[in-house]
Parts: structure tokens; C-alpha cells; sequence
């Protein structure tokens, strides 16, 4: 199975290096399992839009996109769960 290659949006670089330093590597290990599987298991479709999904890490979620003809994972913004969906 060939691997996702894995992109940040700007939003989602500034919003890593916000976190804590053991929230940074528990996220950063969790984005890097999306390049072998872009649809873990508990990852969640959102709705509104067709190729957006998130994660659960701890209390924070990783919100990205999946761009299948191209083969790469987006990570458009991730954080504590009671600030990232607003």
C-alpha cells in the first residue's frame, strides 16, 4: 500500500507549536500514522464538506483533509477540544 505523503497548513504549524511540549509529540506521533492509514479506526467524517476528517488525541483533535488523487493528508488545524471547532 503506498504511503500519504502529510502536509500542514499554516494555521495548523502556528497551532502546534502553541502546545505543550508532551502535546506536541503525542499529536506529531498521531499525524505521522496518517500517512500508512489516512482512515484510522475512530477517525470521524465531518459534516459540511467531503474529504475532512478529524482524530482524538487525549483532549485534542487533529482536523484534516484527505486529497486521494494526489495521495496527501492536509492537517488544517488542531488543538484542545473545547477550542477547535470554533
Amino acid at each position: 500500500m503506498a504511503r500519504y505523503s502529510l502536509d500542514f497548513s499554516q494555521t495548523a504549524k502556528k497551532q502546534l507549536l502553541s502546545q505543550p511540549r508532551d502535546a506536541q509529540v503525542r499529536l506529531l506521533r498521531a499525524i505521522n500514522q496518517l500517512t500508512d492509514e489516512p482512515r484510522p479506526r475512530g477517525c470521524r467524517k465531518l459534516h459540511g464538506s467531503i474529504d475532512t476528517f478529524r482524530i482524538r488525541v487525549g483532549y485534542y483533535r487533529v482536523v484534516y483533509e484527505i486529497e486521494g488523487n494526489q495521495m496527501v493528508v492536509l492537517v488544517v488545524k488542531l488543538g484542545h477540544r473545547k477550542d477547535i471547532y470554533r
